[in-house]
């Protein structure tokens, strides 16, 4: 048996206010699993995550290959996480090592713009290697990826947007 993963979502902001607030209360996790082999390297971002867990659910920051072993692990199975990572890439390792996300689908946040990436919509920029992982996340893996930002918006399929990128 494997852990039960709540939801699952890419953002550039990780664990905002709105996650904290929004999806912790609709989705109702006992962990929040942040998945970042970069943040894993940064303590005072990672206290800065940790801090903003809300009362009662345990936060933790993880390298990719460490949720892997911890999925597979039957010591894990009484998690039921929200889980998070920076970028399409990250998620879609997460995938590739046996994640199973095929019944909640990906929710993506904000992705925030850097210098080389296309906005996909007003919230949501992405270069050349994040819109190949997220086409991956669609048509390797066959799941639902669509942006979201609140529980209470409207989910928008990612895949039009994807569809009109030029590199």
């Amino acid at each position: 048996m494997t852990m039960h993963i709540q939801f699952a979502r890419i953002g550039s902001r990780v664990l905002p206010r709105q996650v904290v607030t929004g999806w912790v209360k609709t989705t109702m996790p006992n962990q929040i699993l942040v998945v970042s082999n970069r943040l894993v390297k940064d303590p005072l971002r990672q206290t800065l995550i940790l801090q903003s867990a809300p009362s009662g659910v345990e936060a933790n920051v993880l390298t990719v290959k460490k949720m892997i072993s911890i999925y597979h692990d039957p010591h894990f199975e009484t998690y039921r996480p929200l889980l998070l990572t920076e970028t399409a890439k990250d998620m879609a390792k997460l995938v590739k090592g046996g994640i199973d996300l095929t019944e909640i689908g990906v929710n993506i946040g904000l992705l925030a713009y850097q210098d080389g990436m296309k906005m996909l919509t007003d919230g949501v920029a992405v270069d050349e290697s994040e819109a190949e992982a997220l086409r991956y996340l669609i048509h390797g893996a066959g799941l639902k990826v669509a942006i979201q930002e609140l529980p209470t918006d409207r989910k928008k399929d990612i895949e039009p947007f994807l569809n009109k990128l030029t590199f």
